[in-house]
């Protein structure tokens, strides 16, 4: 039976929960990892660069065997998944959509509050999906939440102080009976257990990188093109960066959850 292979492309190393979240959806599966670690940030970039390293990005992952690939870039959901989606031959999903239809399942008052870096919450992805689902939305960019999690700060007093004074903000102004935060950013799943002790109790946490993954893994299910496989079958893992190989090996484990080994440089050429 033929095993799936995942191509999971990000700025990063966030995306790492990403593919944390779909292993433990579908351990049966093979995943090919890239980061463009050596061009990242890209909320700094403008839509149509990010749309150029992306579209880059994908035809890569294509050419090494992906038979899905899933943007688990925010920002490059956010600012070129059309471009991207044309660019490729093989089914496209981002973070944006998935997290949206969670949230929106979730929140009896139809009140949510999205939380990511300035870049996704500028593109205004999360609101758009969202009011299109009839919800009233809430954006707070958290800027200083993605250096503290690399850090590996994410159980750290500044970073539970930094924590509070970004969601007090965020469930204002008439955002109080806000019954969902959704952690628009793929470093933020670190932040879960923190996150859910500042929050009031009946506030749903939903994170992105689960609910993309569920999208995925219901579609794996109904395509006859890409069947599971077996029960005693292996995960399978490759790496890509275009920065140093040395500090994707050290840093990733924190998002991926284990040691990270098979990891290759790359030099995507502009």
């Amino acid at each position: 039976m033929t095993r799936p292979t995942l191509g999971v492309f990000d700025s990063g190393f966030g995306g790492l929960t990403v593919v944390k979240a779909l292993v433990e959806a579908m351990p049966r599966a093979d995943y090919i990892y890239f980061g463009d670690t050596a061009r990242l940030p890209y909320g700094s970039k403008s839509a149509q660069t990010v749309a150029k390293y992306a579209v880059s990005a994908a035809r890569f992952l294509e050419q090494q065997g992906a038979q899905l690939l899933v943007i688990a870039c925010n920002t490059a959901t956010a600012l070129a998944l059309p471009e991207i989606t044309g660019a490729a031959s093989v089914p496209v999903i981002g973070v944006v959509e998935p997290g949206a239809e969670s949230a929106a399942r979730r929140s009896g008052t139809k009140h949510v509050v999205v939380i990511g870096t300035e870049a996704t919450i500028s593109s205004h992805a999360y609101r758009h999906a969202l009011e299109s689902r009839g919800l009233c939305v809430k954006e707070k960019a958290c800027p200083l939440l993605v250096p503290l999690v690399e850090e590996g700060w994410v159980d750290h007093a500044v970073t539970e102080q930094v924590s509070r004074i970004y969601l007090e903000e965020a469930f204002a102004d008439g955002f109080h009976s806000a019954d969902v935060l959704l952690l628009g950013c793929t470093h933020y799943p670190l932040l879960k257990p923190l996150l859910r002790m500042i929050v009031p109790a009946e506030v749903g946490i939903v994170d992105s990188a689960e609910s993309t993954a569920r999208v995925v893994s219901e579609l794996l299910q109904h395509s006859p093109d890409t069947p599971l496989a077996p029960e005693k079958a292996e995960t399978g893992f490759k790496f890509f960066v275009t920065d140093s190989v040395e500090k994707f090996r050290r840093l990733g484990p924190r998002f991926l959850g284990h040691a990270i080994k098979d990891v290759q440089h790359v030099d995507l050429r502009e």
